[in-house]
């Protein structure tokens, strides 16, 4: 099954609510067969549908949200997650916001309750700002439609971004010159973590369909284990070889020699090129400096924050429910989805941990291939 249908056609035109999205090639996701998305709204611009990824990948599940609670809660269940999936996320909770209430006042609320429900990720804030700049300036009667049309745009920028990442990144793959390129990723940074086609994971698909031969190490990635989950799912939905690895396996297949770069996602960057990512991503890129393995981070400049400079944290690094780490999933004897609990001692659980950048080798973002250290001159 692939996940990729391509229409060839000098232009396609897809209307989305008020407006046309136009590609001159567009390759959907497809699961079972069928196009997807992670999220898209209705016809009549009132809600959205989400893949709910908390059930993945023992069951494909949708789900509609249509309040500002529902998106707010979704965002913070991580039944939407990755930076730029949950940024357009609440692009469309804005809209689905002011569904019920247009008003200055429910508009600061909105902005509010949307920001707060995950605080690392600077894609959340940096879409809530953008439609609530644009927003506020309108008349209240048109800001409805004004709010749809533009957590629509953001899909569909989020998809071009993604689409121009896997090019780029295919660059630095290609310089692999091995008969077998084995890649070490963390976390999921595919299309679940996206609009489509995803960050780390968007040179990997271009590098498979561009038949070269491709093996991905993927890290469990606990506490809630994005790569056995997500990364993996999405992996052999692809048909591309991969293997599942404890997340402290990295280091020996580094130094074995069984790792030729490493490729994840990012959370938040400085302006002077210092990493956020799911937690354990620091440690990878100590082994592959030790190692001199490429590390390489692929997210699109939204992910940029100009605010954050070396040691200057000016964001919080979210530390979620214990449980995550003393629960496991997984399904039982009757093929159910349920938890089981592996500890009764306290827990601390980070999400996320900060790599400095003279442990990065590139930045490949939309614009272009970076040293961590130029990433400002994105900004300009």
């Amino acid at each position: 099954m692939h996940f990729y249908t391509t229409f060839i056609h000098n232009v396609i035109h897809r209307y989305c609510g008020h407006f046309f999205i136009t590609y001159k090639e567009v390759k959907f996701m497809l699961v079972d067969g069928k196009q997807y998305r992670t999220i898209w709204p209705n016809k009549a611009l009132s809600e959205v549908t989400i893949i709910d990824q908390t059930y993945l990948p023992f069951e494909f599940k949708l789900r509609p949200l249509r309040s500002l609670n529902e998106v707010v809660e979704a965002i913070k269940k991580m039944r939407v997650r990755g930076a730029p999936l949950i940024g357009v996320a609440a692009a469309y909770g804005m809209a689905i916001a002011l569904m019920k209430n247009s008003t200055d006042k429910y508009l600061i609320e909105a902005k509010k309750l949307l920001i707060q429900s995950r605080p690392t990720a600077v894609n959340l804030a940096w879409a809530v700002n953008f439609v609530f700049d644009k927003l506020k300036k309108e008349p209240i009667d048109t800001r409805i439609s004004l709010a749809w049309r533009l957590a629509n745009e953001l899909a569909d920028q989020d998809v071009r971004n993604n689409l121009r990442i896997g090019e780029l990144g295919l660059k630095l793959i290609q310089k692999v010159n091995k008969p077998q390129i084995n890649i070490l990723t963390h976390c999921n940074a595919g299309w679940l973590a996206t609009i489509d086609y995803g960050t780390a994971l968007s040179p990997i698909y271009k590098a498979f369909r561009e038949g070269l031969n491709i093996h991905v190490w993927v890290d469990e990635t606990r506490p809630r284990n994005q790569g056995t989950s997500l990364t993996a799912w999405e992996l052999n939905q692809e048909n591309i070889p991969h293997t599942i690895i404890t997340d402290s396996a990295g280091g020996l297949l580094m130094q074995r020699g069984d790792v030729d770069l490493v490729l994840v996602g990012a959370d938040r960057i400085s302006i002077d090129g210092n990493v956020c990512n799911k937690i354990g991503t620091y440690l990878k890129a100590l082994a592959a400096k030790q190692s001199k393995i490429p590390f390489y981070v692929a997210a699109p400049t939204s992910t940029i924050d100009p605010n954050y400079m070396g040691q200057n944290n000016t964001f919080d690094i979210e530390c979620r429910d214990e449980d995550e780490v003393l629960k496991v999933k997984g399904l039982d004897a009757k093929n159910n989805i349920t938890e089981v609990k592996i500890g009764y001692s306290s827990a601390y659980n980070p999400a996320f941990d900060i790599t400095p950048s003279n442990f990065v080798g590139k930045i490949i973002c939309e614009k272009g291939i970076y040293n961590p250290r130029d990433i400002k001159k994105v900004l300009k």
